[in-house]
């Protein structure tokens, strides 16, 4: 019986009326932390190229999609076989110069151009927002970066509140090493000044989007 299979017969099997009781008790909502925790795990083990660890946290992260799948299964919306198929199906689809005839791509960014306008036409124009729609538990860092994606991607100005001269002059020759470590001496130099840095940078991505968005419709 292939792992997957096995996998989703024991979820069932805990979330049974004769189950575990903790695993009958949760919905979507309840396990969402375990899931965030789950996920850094993962991370930690692919920043330590911890090899064994990563194949137990890649485990224990599909354990979740799975409870996930058993729970909307219960009420009679999804399985894992839906979310699995659809998955496959929307990577065949946004991938024709694989999977398709007559198109070929050369580099990383025009797959990536390619993956954007498939999108666009699958999910249609975003009305309300000028910046892509994020995810309140992204952390501040990625919401950052994903904000600057976006203003490079579509032109935005964000000038009064990003200098742009300042990027580019820490960007040259800018390694992984000395962005964790000016990272966190900027961290350390908040703590000893009594300001916290999750808070500061999310205040000002706000203010950087914020900017951008009354320069676009004031032009």
């Amino acid at each position: 019986m292939p792992g997957i299979d096995l996998l989703i017969a024991t979820t069932a099997r805990l979330r049974a009326p004769d189950g575990c009781p903790w695993d009958k008790e949760q919905n979507h909502r309840t396990i969402c932390d375990c899931l965030i925790e789950e996920v850094a795990e993962l991370v930690q083990a692919i920043d330590r190229n911890d090899l064994a660890n990563l194949r137990e946290e890649l485990g224990d992260l599909l354990f979740h999609i799975v409870m996930h799948a058993q729970m909307a299964s219960e009420e009679g919306h999804f399985n894992f076989e839906d979310v699995a198929k659809e998955v496959n199906d929307k990577m065949i689809r946004r991938h024709p110069h694989v999977f398709g005839e007559g198109i070929k791509l050369d580099d990383a960014e025009a797959v990536i151009k390619q993956w954007e306008q498939i999108k666009l036409t699958e999910k249609g124009p975003k009305k309300s927002t000028l910046f892509k729609e994020l995810p309140p538990a992204l952390n501040t860092v990625l919401t950052a970066r994903e904000v600057w994606k976006q203003i490079q991607k579509k032109g935005y100005d964000a000038a009064q509140t990003v200098d742009t001269t300042s990027v580019e002059s820490l960007r040259k020759n800018l390694t992984e090493e000395q962005a964790g470590q000016k990272l966190f001496e900027m961290i350390a130099a908040c703590r000893d000044s009594g300001i916290d840095p999750d808070s500061a940078l999310r205040r000002h991505t706000a203010k950087v989007v914020a900017t951008a968005e009354k320069n676009v419709r004031s032009a």
